[in-house]
């Protein structure tokens, strides 16, 4: 019996999240822009960099989730959650220090920003998502 090389692909634990990556940055890409085109068009540049910022936080934020888990696949359960856990407090101190360099700013549109926040958030992470669960990886049950 021969192995082919689609087989040895099947067997890699880290496939899954490697498609999630590249489905998630994708999205983000498409996201990114779509709402530059309907931004731009109906903010000018503050509606740009509404959305580049948006995208940036919103996307970037769900993306460093999941490579942080993909860097530490061959580590202990006990290592990728430190990892994961830090990388959100991590997370959560740049959003704070980004929202409050932000405040005063007029320099963006606020809800360029806010839309783009919440739609990268969900594609981005959907898309994620639909990768983990259609990956095709080889299960050998106990």
């Amino acid at each position: 019996m021969t192995i082919t090389n689609s087989e040895v692909d099947f067997d890699d634990h880290r496939r899954p999240l490697m498609r999630a990556i590249r489905f998630g940055s994708i999205a983000l890409l498409v996201v990114t822009l779509v709402s530059l085109v309907g931004w731009g068009y109906l903010r000018e540049l503050p509606g740009i960099w509404g959305v580049l910022i948006g995208a940036a936080i919103g996307g970037g934020f769900v993306l460093l989730t999941a490579m942080s888990v993909l860097m530490t696949a061959s580590t202990t359960p006990a290592t990728t959650g430190a990892v994961v856990l830090g990388g959100w407090l991590l997370k959560i101190v740049v959003l704070l220090i980004a929202m409050y360099v932000l405040a005063g700013q007029t320099f963006y549109d606020r809800m360029a920003f806010f839309v783009t926040v919440v739609l990268a958030l969900i594609v981005v992470l959907g898309t994620e998502v639909w990768g983990v669960i259609t990956s095709r990886v080889t299960y050998v049950g106990a």
